[in-house]
């Protein structure tokens, strides 16, 4: 078993009712996205029946840096959506999300109470997640991010049999000024999977450059609300 670290957002650690799993980028660390959103917010994305994950991606090495160590899920040849993915790498880091996942299922949460998303990299994650993976998940939110031409997601959804359950939601955000990962690619990803039956939104966000917001923030918030609210023994524990 890989050992993953994370750190978790729960308001007065009572029993959880549902999880939402953040992925960060490449290169950084699940505290410092905690600390981000904290920062953009003003605040913890909190929640009085929802815990919320950061964890961290292993030490490995990364192309894109000249084989350099860095906090990444995957190794890729390059950042590019023309890129192919590496297969090994993938199913590496697929091994850390079963995990995380399992963990939440192990305390009673089941998967369709169960939202993933991330920036960046940790979007991309989330996507392989949620419509590779676990397509029985709440959600999938991914933020400045997008698939390869040739994903395997696509292969995935293209193969589903017929009358499947129906596929997470996803919300998409993208600066319109991404220099590290241009818009226009995150509209293609969202594009081909709406194809595939995905629904969803995608939202440009103008004058933001490969940058998480704080109004993109508060409508993640507002939609994992609406994707997992309270039970009612939520309610009866707040009694």
């Amino acid at each position: 078993m890989i050992r993953v670290a994370k750190m978790s957002v729960n308001s007065r650690n009572i029993k959880h009712s549902a999880s939402v799993i953040f992925f960060h980028g490449s290169g950084d660390t699940g505290p410092n996205v905690l600390e981000w959103v904290r920062f953009l917010l003003g605040r913890n994305m909190e929640f009085s029946h929802i815990k919320v994950i950061y964890p961290t991606a292993p030490l490995q090495k990364y192309t894109p840096l000249n084989g350099e160590l860095s906090t990444v899920w995957f190794d890729r040849r390059s950042v590019n959506i023309a890129a192919q993915e590496t297969k090994k790498s993938m199913s590496q880091c697929y091994e850390i999300v079963h995990q995380l996942i399992q963990e939440e299922v192990a305390q009673g949460i089941p998967l369709n109470r169960i939202i993933v998303g991330g920036f960046s990299m940790g979007g991309a994650l989330a996507l392989h997640t949620g419509y590779h993976l676990n397509t029985g998940l709440a959600g999938v939110f991914a933020h400045s991010s997008f698939l390869n031409r040739q994903s395997v997601v696509y292969e995935s959804l293209e193969t589903r049999p017929p009358n499947s359950v129906q596929l997470p939601e996803l919300r998409m955000f993208h600066g319109e000024r991404d220099t590290l990962v241009p818009i226009e690619w995150g509209q293609e990803s969202f594009e081909s999977l709406q194809k595939l039956g995905v629904t969803g939104t995608f939202k440009p966000l103008k004058n933001t450059l490969h940058e998480l917001k704080k109004s993109s923030l508060i409508e993640i918030e507002q939609w994992i609300l609406e994707k997992l609210p309270p039970l009612e023994s939520d309610v009866q524990n707040k009694l």
